[in-house]
């Protein structure tokens, strides 16, 4: 489990092809002391520490991992958000974030006000079911308060830290981001479906 609350950026050193998925090497240049095995969350996205070599932390990610986030596109040099498991006993600063990414999500539009920013994601309409005004969404690793919720969109409001210090604040629309829908919101959704049926 996590708590969407991004520890540090990390750059991708090396995507190697590991049929039939890939291993992606990322430079942590803040996680102290990881064990193999561990669970990091890569872009809001769960994968366990396959390999260590210094600062370079390797995670194999497989087909389906590939198809349903965004790992897949990634290349060297690129950014992403990383966040380590929680242990019992630590603070809950953001909110229940289990690593699997429920779907693929698209910048909409950025709202810009000063150094502050809202932003707009495009997600398939069965996303937006388990989100609600002032609800919690994780989008590339990050916990944020939802503000608006359309039939196939959301927004956003980001403060400069946020922008500053996730890759949140380096997207360019059309960009794909990683989209964890809350936790509760899928298990009601999933109760009154059954009512329903």
């Amino acid at each position: 489990m996590f708590t969407g609350l991004v520890q540090a950026m990390a750059e991708v050193a090396e995507v190697r092809d590991l049929p039939p998925g890939k291993q992606l090497s990322l430079r942590l240049p803040s996680v102290a002391n990881p064990l193999l095995g561990e669970s990091i969350a890569v872009n809001g996205c769960c994968l366990s520490v396959t390999q260590i070599e210094g600062s370079v932390l390797s995670f194999d990610a497989g087909p389906e991992t590939l198809a349903r986030t965004n790992l897949g596109q990634l290349r060297g040099g690129s950014r992403v958000n990383i966040e380590r498991s929680l242990s019992l006993g630590d603070k809950m600063g953001g909110h229940l974030v289990t690593g699997h990414v429920d779907g693929l999500g698209r910048l909409d539009a950025r709202n810009l006000d000063g150094a502050w920013a809202t932003l707009w994601f495009c997600v398939p309409a069965g996303l937006t079911r388990q989100m609600a005004s002032k609800g919690s969404v994780t989008v590339d690793g990050v916990s944020l308060t939802l503000v608006d919720v359309e039939h196939e969109r959301f927004s956003v409001a980001l403060i400069p830290h946020t922008l500053a210090e996730t890759t949140l604040g380096r997207l360019n629309l059309g960009d794909a981001v990683n989209i964890e829908t809350d936790l509760l919101a899928k298990y009601v959704e999933r109760q009154l479906a059954a009512l329903r049926s």
